[in-house]
């Protein structure tokens, strides 16, 4: 037996003694622990989703009985959008980010400006705690405030970035038309698309950039490492690819959905199917060690990823009941100039009062669904039009 099937043994074990949803999910399934002994009898678990861990969660609060320790032991909880609760322990690199920021030529000492949220999502917080674990200095610069986010990094000779690819371009941008030279060499780069003509231009700008992939209820899940293709998977996440329809677990290199199991005794995410689509690179002799995945290669489900969140048909749906003058709707996903563009198209009814209709939407979607949106009123929208269209391309 493996050091993976034991560890998966070990975990099976002690979730289904200390968290009563994963045990539920079990016994539902007619499966013990002695049932779950290897790698290869995840696949005898049906895979568990998003949408059923926001069903689980709002059936029994705050966490769906998944979580294995008291909730008084966890150092940070957050809700992202969904909503999805996700408790974070009090242990090093809790994301597991650091082995990526490493390959990428982070390293004690640098000063590194983050550009994710920290406001309730975890995706702040995870990547600072992954820089702090190799010794980084940190400008926890979150999104927004650009002009300061600049005068910070060049007042304290900013080196690295991390944040979303087209959030870095912006910085350029901005410091360019105030004067400033950035000193950033290297960047970090993730939750969105990374296309060749960003990167490039990026590159231009004399930045290394190293993109990763992770989720904010798995953390790091693959991460680039110079000289091979693909994302590097963590050597302590399992990662199947698997059939869309059965869960059953494919080859490598046959495309399908990512299906993660952490071996962690804190939180039961185990076969869990994160909605995107992607294949594992073949393993070789001479491939640094470890499998890989090919990179994103599309999503399964309905939910649409804009400027690095998720944005759900049901978020939209819930938002928009608050508007009965409203009698149809439609959010638009555009890209200029690399960065993503999000409109919502909408249908007044014939005899409603459109008095800063668009105003109260705009406010109300900042507040309930976490997104900045425009809000154009149309004179038609079809029966059948999807409440979310995509048009953005990534050339």
């Amino acid at each position: 037996m493996s050091d993976l099937d034991y560890k998966v043994r070990e975990t099976i074990a002690t979730l289904y003694k200390n968290a009563p949803g994963f045990k539920k999910r079990l016994d539902a399934a007619g499966l013990s622990p002695d049932d779950l002994q290897s790698v290869a009898d995840l696949a005898k678990l049906s895979v568990f989703r998003k949408d059923d861990l926001i069903e689980l969660q709002k059936q029994d609060p705050p966490f769906g009985g998944l979580l294995g320790v008291p909730i008084s032991s966890l150092r940070r909880v957050f809700q992202s959008p969904g909503p999805i609760n996700e408790p974070e322990p009090p242990v090093t690199d809790a994301g597991r980010w650091g082995p990526g920021l490493k390959a990428a030529g982070f390293k004690a000492g640098d000063v590194v400006i983050n550009a994710f949220g920290y406001h309730m999502t975890p995706a702040g917080a995870s990547l600072e705690d992954g820089l702090s674990s190799i010794g980084c200095v940190v400008i926890p610069g979150g999104i927004g405030n650009q002009e300061q986010q600049i005068q910070a990094m060049a007042a304290f000779g900013a080196a690295g970035y991390v944040g979303l690819p087209s959030y870095l371009k912006a910085l350029i941008d901005k410091a360019e038309m105030l004067g400033y030279q950035l000193g950033v060499t290297k960047a970090f780069v993730l939750a969105e698309p990374l296309p060749p003509s960003l990167k490039q231009e990026l590159n231009n700008h004399g930045i290394a950039v190293y993109q990763s992939y992770g989720t904010a209820e798995c953390g790091n899940l693959g991460y680039d490492v110079d000289g091979y293709a693909g994302w590097r998977i963590p050597d302590d996440t399992i990662i199947q690819i698997c059939d869309i329809n059965s869960g059953q677990p494919l080859s490598h290199g046959e495309i399908g959905e990512v299906v993660v199991t952490l071996l962690k005794n804190y939180y039961a995410i185990i076969r869990f199917g994160v909605g995107d689509l992607s294949a594992i690179i073949p393993d070789s002799a001479h491939d640094g060690g470890g499998l890989r995945l090919q990179g994103w290669l599309g999503r399964v489900g309905a939910a649409t990823k804009v400027r690095g969140m998720f944005l759900h048909p049901t978020q939209l749906a819930n938002m928009m009941a608050r508007f009965p003058e409203v009698a149809a709707y439609q959010a638009v996903i555009t890209r200029v100039n690399h960065r993503d563009e999000l409109s919502l198209q909408i249908l007044p009814a014939t005899s409603a009062d459109q008095t800063d209709l668009s105003d109260r939407i705009q406010k109300t979607a900042r507040e309930a669904i976490k997104f900045r949106l425009a809000v154009e009123i149309v004179d038609n929208i079809e029966p059948d039009a999807p409440p979310i269209l995509d048009e953005r391309t990534w050339e």
